[in-house]
C-alpha cells in the first residue's frame, strides 16, 4: 500500500472518530438537560414562607388594593357580645357587612381603582370562605353567611399565613391584613412571629391591622413594631366603628393616596 493511500485512510478514520465524539457529546447532553429539565418538573412549589427570601408578586402588578379580612371563629365567639343577647360571631358579621358601605362609595368616587378581597376564617386552623377576588357586594354577603360556626381554638398566626399568599396573586401594589378576633392565640404559630415575618418578608409591603372585640387591644401591642395598628371594641357599636376607623379612614384612605405607585415600603 502507498503511503499516500495510507496518508489518506487515516485522515478519514481521523474525519470519521472525531464526528462520533461529536455526535456522543451532543446527545449527552441533550439527555442532561432533559434530565434537568424533569427534575425541575418534578420539584415541588417553592415555599414563600418557608424561604428567607423577600415575597414575589406571582401576577403583575398595578394601581389597586387587595385587603384579607381574618375572622375568629373561635368557641368564644358563641358568647353573648357585650351589652347585646346575641353572640360576637352575629355582631361581628353584621359590623363587617356595614364595613363594605366605605367600599361601593370608593368604587362609585374611583372607578380606576381596584379592590380585591378576600375572606378567611380562623378557629383551631384555618379556612378560605371566599377566594381572593374583585370587589362583589353580593359575594361578599354570601360569603359572610357561609362563615363557619363559632367553635374550637384561636389560630391567629395560621389564619395570617394562609391569607398572606393571596396578597401576592391579587395583582395590586397595596396589600392589607385586616384580622377580627376575640381572643388571644391558643394554636400554631403566634401572630406576633407571623406579623414579623411577613413584615420583614413583604419589605413592609404588607399594612397589618386587628380589632380586639371584647379583649384588651395590649395582646396585640407587637403590631407597632411592625408598622401595624390595633384597635379594642366592647361592644357592637364599637367594633363598627373600630372596622370603618380601619378599613375606611386608614386602608382605603393610604390605598388610595399611595397606590399609584409600586411601594418600596409602606
Amino acid at each position: 500500500m502507498s503511503d499516500s493511500h495510507t496518508e489518506d485512510t487515516l485522515r478519514d478514520l481521523t474525519f470519521t472518530i472525531r464526528q462520533l465524539s461529536a455526535g456522543l457529546a451532543i446527545t449527552f447532553l441533550a439527555l442532561s438537560l432533559t434530565a434537568c429539565d424533569g427534575s425541575r418538573r418534578n420539584r415541588p412549589p417553592q415555599n414563600d414562607d418557608a424561604s428567607p427570601a423577600p415575597y414575589q408578586a406571582e401576577v403583575e402588578e398595578s394601581f389597586g388594593a387587595a385587603v384579607a379580612i381574618l375572622i375568629d371563629t373561635s368557641g368564644s365567639m358563641k358568647e353573648a357580645a357585650p351589652g347585646d343577647s346575641r353572640p360576637k360571631a352575629i355582631v361581628a358579621r353584621e359590623a363587617l357587612e356595614a364595613m363594605f358601605d366605605a367600599t361601593e362609595s370608593l368604587i362609585a368616587k374611583r372607578p380606576d381603582f381596584a379592590v380585591k378581597v378576600g375572606i378567611y376564617s380562623f378557629s383551631s386552623d384555618a379556612s378560605t370562605v371566599l377566594p381572593m377576588q374583585s370587589f362583589d357586594r353580593a359575594a361578599i354577603r354570601n360569603a359572610l353567611a357561609r362563615v363557619p360556626r363559632a367553635g374550637g381554638g384561636t389560630a391567629i398566626g395560621e389564619a395570617m399565613l394562609a391569607a398572606r399568599p393571596d396578597l401576592y396573586r391579587a395583582g395590586v401594589f397595596r396589600k392589607y391584613l385586616l384580622v377580627l378576633t376575640d381572643g388571644e392565640n391558643t394554636a400554631g404559630r403566634s401572630p406576633d412571629q407571623v406579623a414579623r415575618e411577613i413584615f420583614q418578608k413583604s419589605e413592609q409591603g404588607v399594612g397589618i391591622y386587628f380589632v380586639a372585640f371584647d379583649t384588651s387591644a395590649d395582646r396585640f401591642a407587637f403590631l407597632k413594631q411592625v408598622q401595624g395598628d390595633v384597635i379594642g371594641a366592647g361592644s357592637g357599636a364599637e367594633l363598627r366603628r373600630a372596622l370603618d376607623e380601619i378599613y375606611r379612614d386608614r386602608i382605603l384612605a393610604e390605598a388610595t393616596t399611595l397606590g399609584e405607585r409600586n411601594p418600596e415600603s409602606r
